[in-house]
């Protein structure tokens, strides 16, 4: 439970640390709340020989709203996204969900950039940002590009960050207004990954769903972005037979493995579940 050696750094601005980075290439290793590489690092399943510590840099926390999109710094806490009035009012989803990931000590130390992207198809994150089709932005030495949240996510722990690149920032574009929202989570005890969770997000119209979107959580070796199981939705007033199709799509792209969460079986009919009651309780919300 000891960590290998390693030398610390702590650069004070982006471009130092892309620096550090690019000089150290695969020995280094970005540390930001720490809650995902400490563990690893302390089970030698991660030993970089250079720690790169976000904490120092300026800018890389804190969530702004404009034209129509929500940015969320990378080393924005769990506990700073339920602070923030502008994300209450404007993305309520990402509150339900923080609220929901680990428990406070967590919370208080662990960031959105280290919930999305090292790839853990257990975090929370990652999933509710496919629903709602964020952006990732990445500074690396070639300068800052963005990539989709849904097109992110090779396999556990592989994404499509490059080599000496930094996730800065989540960019979200904001859910219509009225929309319906719920992330629902089963889990064994506090603290723990979910054995299945579903994000959902959609809109009514006339009594009829005009859009829906549906992430699911640690059912498979990465997040999912179930697209036929949100277009099941459209165009129906989200009645139980729409719901039961809705579920049924979703539990057909889940291969998830067997843990001492259950079998694959079990956690597929959870997942299943886990949309029914999202949908439900996004509809109930929907105006």
């Amino acid at each position: 439970m000891i960590p290998g050696s390693f030398e610390y750094h702590r650069p004070d601005s982006l471009g130092e640390a892309v620096a550090i980075l690019a000089e150290h290439g695969d020995e280094a290793r970005v540390l930001a709340g720490g809650h995902s590489l400490i563990p690893m690092m302390k089970l030698r399943l991660a030993v970089p020989s250079h720690l790169v510590d976000l904490q120092g840099i300026a800018g890389l926390a804190g969530v702004r709203e404009s034209g129509g999109v929500l940015e969320v710094g990378a080393m924005t806490s769990q506990a700073d996204l339920l602070a923030s009035e502008t994300v209450q009012s404007a993305c309520p989803i990402l509150i339900e969900a923080a609220k929901q990931i680990a428990d406070p000590q967590v919370r208080y130390c662990g960031t959105v950039g280290g919930n999305v992207a090292n790839g853990d198809p257990g975090n929370d994150m990652p999933g509710i940002m496919m629903c709602l089709d964020a952006d990732y932005v990445l500074q690396g030495a070639s300068g800052e590009r963005t990539v989709k949240a849904r097109g992110f996510y090779q396999a556990a722990y592989f994404t499509e960050m490059e080599e000496g690149e930094i996730l800065t920032a989540v960019r979200i574009p904001l859910p219509a207004a009225g929309h319906g929202y719920a992330y629902e989570k089963q889990k064994r005890k506090i603290g723990d990954y979910a054995t299945a969770a579903a994000a959902v997000v959609l809109n009514m119209s006339g009594g009829q769903c005009s859009a829906a979107s549906i992430g699911l959580t640690n059912v498979a070796d990465t997040p999912l972005y179930a697209e036929a199981a949100a277009q099941a939705l459209v165009g129906t007033s989200c009645d139980s037979a729409a719901i039961d199709a809705a579920a049924a799509a979703a539990e057909a792209i889940t291969s998830p493995a067997s843990d001492g969460r259950g079998s694959p079986e079990f956690r597929t009919k959870v997942a299943g579940v886990m949309v029914r009651r999202a949908v439900q309780r996004a509809l109930a919300r929907a105006s």
